[in-house]
């Protein structure tokens, strides 16, 4: 083939701007990670840190439970997915390392790291008769071997919903048979995955926690429950027994063993007897002590006890202890040093739950779907909806925030669904522009006398007794706070009327008119009619589109007196140059 001259030479165009020679980029420079939750003192080499690794984790427990086999000698756990939060993210690389190599020691087998899932059919054999694991085959045992031997490792880099709760969604795309979740957990039962929960052995200087502890409680003879997030759990029994001399009725708070379909790891002792209470088992408390408690339902029980936390919990379980105990100090570890407040208040809880009683429109927000009950929650909370003559609307936010929820102005106060520590959305600064509640709280805004207890229940089982203890004191027929329709119903928080507080019970009064004027000329955008119903059931989203000011494209140009410019503006050369370095008129930005 001749070569063609270098004047015909055709040349790619250019698919990019041409960078800057003048343009010095950021290099990035290695650094080693800070590891606060590791005993730093004990880590010179990378031997030390791979050995606390393994000990933070407890490896060698986890690899040996999920080296278990069923009874036909197959691998019970052959797709196994590892989730880290985000400040534990960079042990990943360490501990699926690490845990693969002893899985294969376990097993004798092959452990895979991000590859693609096991194929549903066997390859060939290899066997003369060419067959895919046939009955007859001499080579059928041998594939059936290597493929219960598989293990594979999958690493969740970023969770679906909350750091806390374990995250099934993700862990479905890879037909996960279970979970490990590493870190801090709410001990939500989860739905459908088996759960293997790693909090890891958080390293505790306990000299400052008790000279800390004494300073807080000079006298001995007080009440004191210990407390922590579970990554700290393991040191409350011995700093328990170190202070259990000078303070009698001091009681710490244990982890239970995990009741749902999965393990703690490693696991937690066996206690009989204590007081079940936020995902913790309190010991040490007397019996004299639990003659005021309400033995059926612990939830509506204050206890008259102080609390002194080790660690700062979430804003959700923060507020959520501080309805269970007297008084609460908080431990910070980095700094050694105590708080007692100021912490969440309950006053603007009471308000949004005003708010919900003349809501119009309620937005149910599900903030997971995997923990359990989540579903018969939800069916349970349209039911109290639509009873109290409300609409409703649904939606499913992994990861809910300002931005995401004022994109829908129609809802006038959101249900929020999701677990006790991190799931709920506690509004403390006002930054979201439509009131947050519980569930349980959307109960008490729909009753027909409003009874505020002072107490928080976030617990799904608790609501689900709520609406049973309903069905039974149902059998005698209740009056319906709604049958007289014509009432006028007032906002106890501005004090102004409501006109379409339950929308789907005044379809009698209304009228509907509809607007047949045609658009004017030039008009881009009709003017919406009058009609707020559809399908004969009141559209509060229609209602809201009439009141606002702003009404689409085109609806600033309705008023005559104005003057506009009919020509619009000039075109001119905007921007150009690439994503990290704009230029506009010689300037770079």
């Amino acid at each position: 083939m001749p070569e063609m001259p270098e004047d015909n030479i055709i040349v790619a165009p250019a698919l990019s701007t041409a960078q800057d020679e003048q343009e010095v980029f950021m290099r990035f420079s290695e650094k080693r990670h800070d590891r606060p939750h590791l005993n730093q003192d004990g880590v010179h080499t990378d031997e030390d840190l791979f050995r606390a690794i393994s000990d933070y984790y407890s490896i060698p427990e986890l690899a040996q439970y999920l080296s278990s086999r069923g009874s036909g000698g197959e691998l019970t756990f052959q797709s196994i997915t590892l989730q880290f939060p985000d400040h534990l993210i960079q042990d990943s690389a360490i501990v699926s390392k690490e845990l693969q190599s002893l899985l294969s020691h376990n097993t004798g087998s092959q452990v895979e790291l991000h590859t693609e899932t096991s194929p549903k059919e066997k390859e060939p054999c290899g066997g003369d008769s060419g067959c895919k694991k046939c009955a007859d085959c001499e080579h059928g045992s041998d594939i059936e071997d290597f493929g219960a031997k598989r293990q594979k490792l999958w690493i969740l880099a970023d969770t679906s919903y909350s750091t806390c709760c374990v995250d099934e969604i993700a862990a479905e795309h890879v037909n996960s048979d279970v979970v490990v979740h590493f870190g801090d957990s709410c001990l939500t039962p989860v739905d459908k995955l088996k759960t293997v929960y790693v909090f890891g052995k958080a390293f505790l200087d306990h000299d400052q926690v008790i000279s800390r502890f004494k300073e807080t409680y000079p006298d001995t003879d007080s009440k004191v429950v210990l407390m922590s997030d579970t990554t700290y759990s393991h040191h409350l029994e011995q700093l328990h027994e170190a202070l259990l001399s000078e303070y009698p009725r001091l009681a710490y708070a244990a982890v239970p063993q995990y009741q749902g379909k999965g393990a703690i790891i490693p696991t937690p002792e066996w206690r009989e007897g204590g007081l079940s209470i936020a995902n913790r088992l309190l010991q040490g408390i007397p019996k004299d002590d639990f003659n005021f408690l309400d033995e059926e339902d612990y939830s509506q029980v204050t206890l008259d006890y102080q609390l002194f936390h080790i660690g700062e919990p979430q804003t959700p379980r923060l507020l959520l202890l501080s309805t269970l105990f007297s008084s609460i100090v908080l431990y910070d570890v980095a700094k050694h040093t105590t708080s007692n407040g100021p912490y969440p208040s309950l006053q603007r809880r009471y308000r949004s739950m005003h708010v919900a009683r003349t809501a119009g429109t309620v937005g149910i927000l599900v903030n997971t779907l995997s923990l359990e009950n989540t579903k018969t929650v939800l069916n349970t909370v349209v039911k109290w909806i639509r009873n109290a003559g409300k609409k409703h609307y649904m939606f499913v936010v992994g990861k809910p925030n300002v931005a995401k929820l004022s994109n829908f102005e129609a809802v006038d106060v959101w249900c929020v669904l999701g677990c006790s520590q991190s799931g709920t959305i506690v509004d403390n600064s006002g930054e979201y522009y439509k009131p947050i509640i519980t569930p349980y709280e959307l109960k008490l805004a729909l009753a027909p006398e409003v009874t505020w207890t002072g107490k928080w229940v976030t617990d799904f089982k608790s609501v689900l007794d709520l609406d049973e203890d309903e069905d039974m004191n149902d059998t005698q027929e209740s009056p319906d706070p709604y049958k007289d329709e014509s009432a006028p119903e007032f906002d106890p928080v501005t004090g102004k009327y409501i006109s379409s507080h339950a929308p789907l019970r005044q379809l009698q009064h209304l009228q509907i008119e509809i607007g047949d004027d045609e658009p004017q000329a030039g008009q881009l955008v009709k003017k919406l009619s009058s009609a707020v119903a559809i399908k004969g059931t009141v559209s509060t989203s229609a209602i809201q589109l009439q009141s606002r000011e702003w009404t689409g494209l085109g609806s600033d140009y309705q008023n005559e007196d104005q003057d506009f410019d009919e020509e619009g503006a000039v075109a001119v050369e905007g921007r150009n140059g690439i994503a990290r370095g704009y230029s506009t008129g010689g300037q770079r930005y």
